[in-house]
């Protein structure tokens, strides 16, 4: 099902914002998104206080918002001590008010924040857990998916099911294809080796898992990525392709059911 009403992807975006992609703990990752014009600074999930403060104050932006997607504690870890420090408003699933330190606004699907004169929408995306949302920039053609979808993966399923996690996935997937998705951690070449044993004759994904590779040999992360090349490589994107259900063995079945192999699957891989 295609994620409606939300953008028109007839115009053609004119890129207003700065963003710095930042490492934090192991493998997780937060982004900041700067304004120029009104000064105003948001970051999206907070694992780690101490990588985020640098960037901060190296480049002087003062934070004003904070955009939680989840939950779990490597992405809201750091919420009250930024909150202390730089007075930023937290925002977050209202279904997880209580869970998410902070918390000054609770968000449903379909919301609209306002951020620099433009509207970052909600996308409710449950699954890995039931609260979790997506947020969608159309103006930059940008979108945040926290553990919802990863490059060349998707998050694990801790509280939903699969039929859920698909229909989220399957939300995603139809943003317009050349919408760059930001994910909340670096587990592509682990992605994408799985990748490769369920669908080891596409050659799109062979060409990704190489460039990932010479990514992470250079420092380099792997994201952010479109969507369009998620959707050819990502074997979670794709239950429709038929060397992924011969090797599954699932044929003239919902393309969840399919989506839910793969992901019992991968929890063994």
């Amino acid at each position: 099902m295609a994620a409606k009403g939300i953008c028109d992807p007839t115009v053609e975006p004119q890129s207003k914002f700065d963003f710095k992609l930042i490492r934090c703990r192991t493998d997780n990752y937060a982004v900041l998104v700067h304004d120029p014009g009104s000064g105003d600074t948001l970051v999206v999930d907070t694992p780690e206080f101490g990588p985020i403060d640098e960037v901060l104050r190296k480049t002087g932006w003062k934070l004003t918002h904070i955009l939680n997607t989840h939950h779990h504690h490597d992405h809201v870890g750091a919420n009250e001590a930024l909150k202390e420090k730089y007075g930023a408003t937290i925002l977050g699933p209202a279904a997880n008010k209580g869970q998410i330190p902070g918390l000054d606004k609770g968000l449903k699907d379909g919301d609209k924040i306002n951020f620099g004169g433009e509207v970052i929408d909600v996308i409710a995306v449950p699954g890995h857990t039931l609260g979790h949302v997506a947020y969608y920039m159309c103006s930059e053609k940008v979108v945040f998916t926290g553990d919802t979808l990863f490059s060349l993966g998707c998050g694990r399923i801790f509280e939903g099911d699969a039929e859920m996690m698909w229909h989220s996935l399957d939300m995603l997937r139809h943003l317009p294809e050349d919408t760059l998705m930001y994910c909340g951690h670096e587990y592509t070449l682990n992605n994408g080796e799985f990748a490769l044993e369920v669908e080891p004759g596409n050659k799109e994904l062979q060409q990704r898992v190489e460039e990932v590779r010479e990514l992470l040999r250079q420092g380099k992360p792997t994201i952010p990525v479109s969507i369009g090349l998620e959707k050819r490589t990502n074997p979670f994107l794709r239950p429709e392709s038929q060397e992924i259900r011969d090797h599954v063995q699932m044929h003239g079945v919902e393309n969840w059911r399919v989506f839910g192999s793969l992901r019992e699957r991968k929890d063994r891989f």
